[in-house]
């Protein structure tokens, strides 16, 4: 009888330490406040040594308008230490894929050559009804030592 008690013990501790330990700490940026509670989000979460940077959106697919995307999430990235350079997913969405390709080199004049991997949707619209183009990163801090 005493194994089997000694066995329960053990069994509901290990239970009780891996429920305290199946948690993860999580820190936001969002443009100076903590989230947007109105629409449910956060600009960015940090987890451990990883970025993730919800839609950035433009209602103009120009260079001018990729650009001012690509800065808008460049100073999210900043925000934790991080640049464009530290990007490895890319998710980009838009309601004109071929004006997003016309105006590729904008885009890839901000990445300076360090492209991440990516993937280009089109779809017929996006959460902000006059948004023709969306895109979220996911970056990588070096590790801290």
């Amino acid at each position: 009888m005493k194994p089997y008690f000694l066995f329960t013990v053990l069994i509901f501790t290990v239970q009780l330490l891996s429920a305290q330990t199946n948690t993860i700490e999580k820190k936001k940026f969002h443009f100076g406040r903590e989230q947007d509670t109105t629409a449910g989000y956060t600009q960015v979460v940090k987890v451990d040594n990883v970025l993730y940077v919800s839609g950035t959106v433009s209602t103009d697919i120009s260079p001018a308008g990729i650009q001012r995307i690509y800065q808008t999430i460049e100073r999210s990235l900043n925000h934790f230490g991080a640049s464009l350079q530290n990007v490895v997913k890319e998710n980009l969405y838009t309601t004109d894929i071929e004006a997003m390709k016309t105006h590729n080199e904008a885009r890839k004049k901000m990445y300076k050559g360090d492209y991440p991997a990516a993937t280009w949707v089109q779809i017929s619209r996006l959460y902000m009804p006059d948004a023709k183009l969306e895109i979220e990163v996911i970056a990588h801090l070096p590790k801290e030592k």
